[in-house]
């Protein structure tokens, strides 16, 4: 028997023998059979489970590939696309500098998203539920509001460029409010179908935005060489332009064991680890660095100037397809479109993150939560959009933060105490209090980071006095200084409680 199988005998075998300790029978109980509207609903093929564990005998998935196309799907659209255009038209960066950023900053901040999928295939659990055998049954609330309102963010971003997108292609005939609509009720309606409608959908839909994307840089790309000449950046400027990228790959390691979970125990961890990090990498670098071109010849290309300050990103996307014709219209339609396979995705994981943001919300049915969000997202990005880059560039600053102090606990919880022995997370005990730590000392090691992060925070609203000198680096030192503190403060919580 080789050493994976050696590895899931041991944890099943640990949690046959632990669930007879614990005598709780909801945490048994992971798959109850749906009855009713529910049983009719998952009769049609729809994931009827929600954020419970998924047992060894359902982990049956054997097309691991699937896992590397979620991945490309989610990043094959607009939004690095914009994170790109933020470094040249915000920043004022070059495109040389802000090419050579991305690719710097991306090869590292790919990484944590790539490890932490690796444990939904070896654990069965959600990456929130996987959460609380760091952060608690109670305190993991904490780490599920701030995970909801990256998720969400990104799902709103997806919303206002599917829907400028669509009014600029339509010359105003669709405003943006009529588009956002569009986008975020097909993004729901995809996201019903769950874990495996999902991977069947990112399957092919990339390949749609992919030629998209090409003809649209086919078709403008005499005038991306025509950029704005820039200054040599300041080092602050550097710092904080690696922050907005830390900021757009870090966080999806709160999230990525939620495509793995049904993935069949005979993969190795080390593929899963590379089908998700070349899932993320290799369009997101080249999608950013064109957005970056894009954004530094808006200012010089009249046409694209005027799209832009009319419908912001998608308007400049239209005026690079405007010489196709009739053609460039419908390809400018895909593009809009490009956003539903990073948008469901989101909804499907904001849908399972309500589950645990309280407690007895796991008895709700996943797919009620993707209504709910709905209908919060489309007012919301109604009214990001008429300040879209502004808001852009403050929410992905906000979300490094805190996503970096996150995979430094995490990591370290899994790393150091639990020898990266993934049989040491026994699935029967995600809902019995007694038998998970405390979160005391992650949330203390996050807490007590912030402490010298705020200082090195640099935001519209508020720099503080290390800022001033070095530019943004809040997200270096929250990662840093979580995983140092996590040490001490969980070998004192172990001593006390030994969970």
């Amino acid at each position: 028997m080789d050493e994976r199988n050696q590895e899931d005998k041991k944890y099943l075998d640990s949690t046959a023998e632990k669930s007879v300790d614990v005598g709780v029978s909801e945490s048994q109980d992971y798959s109850p059979k749906p009855k009713g509207w529910l049983g009719k609903v998952a009769s049609w093929g729809i994931e009827i489970r929600g954020v419970t564990p998924v047992p060894l005998e359902e982990r049956t998935d054997k097309r691991f590939i699937n896992v590397f196309f979620v991945w490309f799907t989610m990043s094959t659209n607009l939004l690095p696309i914009i994170t790109g255009m933020v470094g040249t038209l915000i920043f004022g960066l070059s495109l040389r500098d802000c090419s050579l950023l991305i690719l710097f900053f991306s090869l590292l901040t790919t990484t944590p998203a790539a490890y932490f999928s690796t444990f939904g295939a070896r654990t069965g659990l959600r990456q929130m539920l996987h959460a609380r055998f760091t952060f608690g049954y109670y305190l993991i609330s904490i780490i599920v509001l701030c995970n909801l309102c990256t998720i969400a963010g990104f799902g709103v971003i997806d919303c206002v460029l599917g829907g400028s997108t669509l009014a600029a292609v339509s010359s105003g005939k669709i405003d943006s409010t009529v588009g956002i609509v569009i986008i975020a009720i097909v993004g729901m309606v995809i996201s019903f179908g769950g874990y495996r409608v999902l991977h069947q959908y990112e399957r092919y839909s990339w390949l749609f935005a992919l030629i998209a994307i090409t003809i649209a840089t086919g078709t403008g790309g005499k005038e991306l060489f025509n950029q704005v000449e820039q200054p040599a950046p300041a080092a602050a400027t550097i710092v904080s332009y690696g922050g907005v990228i830390a900021g757009f790959l870090i966080p999806w390691a709160a999230m990525a064991a939620d495509f793995s979970v049904y993935c069949d125990t005979s993969v190795s961890t080390l593929r899963i680890f590379c089908y998700t990090y070349a899932g993320l990498f290799f369009p997101t670098v080249p999608l950013m660095v064109l957005g970056a071109a894009i954004g530094g010849a808006t200012p010089n290309v009249p046409d694209w100037n005027e799209g832009y300050e009319l419908y912001s990103v998608g308007g400049v996307l239209q005026a690079m397809l405007f010489p196709a014709g009739g053609f460039g219209r419908f390809v400018t339609v895909l593009l809009s479109l490009s956003v539903i396979g990073n948008l469901s995705a989101a909804m499907y994981s904001i849908s399972l993150n309500f589950q645990l943001l309280l407690p007895f919300l796991i008895k709700v049915p996943r797919v009620v939560f993707s209504v709910v969000y709905t209908a919060v997202a489309i007012p919301v990005a109604i009214f990001a959009a008429k300040s879209f880059f502004a808001s852009l560039e403050n929410f992905i600053y906000l979300i490094a933060y805190w996503s970096a102090a996150f995979v430094a606990v995490v990591g370290m919880e899994h790393i150091v105490f639990k020898k990266r022995d993934h049989s040491a997370y026994d699935s029967t005990l995600y809902n019995v209090p007694s038998k998970l730590p405390t979160g005391l000392a992650a949330v203390g090691a996050i807490g007590l980071s912030f402490g010298l992060a705020v200082p090195c925070m640099s935001q519209v609203w508020y720099t503080g006095p290390i800022a001033e000198t070095t530019g943004d680096i809040g997200f270096e030192v929250a990662l840093v200084l979580a995983a140092l503190l996590y040490l001490p403060l969980r070998f004192i919580e172990l001593k006390i409680r030994k969970v």
